[in-house]
């Protein structure tokens, strides 16, 4: 019996820092709000998307928040 080796783990990078959901789009910060419940939730999952959907949501010059 041939033992299969395993591939290697997969090299992640840095993650993205939070974005700031833009001051004055409703859409975003709605997902801003649902964003907060999720963590409070400890949702982690729906806080990524939640960011997903901040980070594509279309603005002109967004800033990004630093990380801590």
């Amino acid at each position: 019996m041939k033992t299969e080796e395993m591939e290697p783990a997969p090299i992640l990078g840095i993650p993205l820092a939070e974005p700031l959901a833009a001051e004055a789009c409703d859409v975003c910060q709605a997902l801003a709000r649902q964003r907060a419940a999720a963590r409070t939730a400890g949702n982690l999952s729906l806080v990524s998307d939640c960011n997903v959907e901040i980070r594509n949501h279309p603005h002109p010059q967004r800033r990004r928040r630093r990380p801590q």
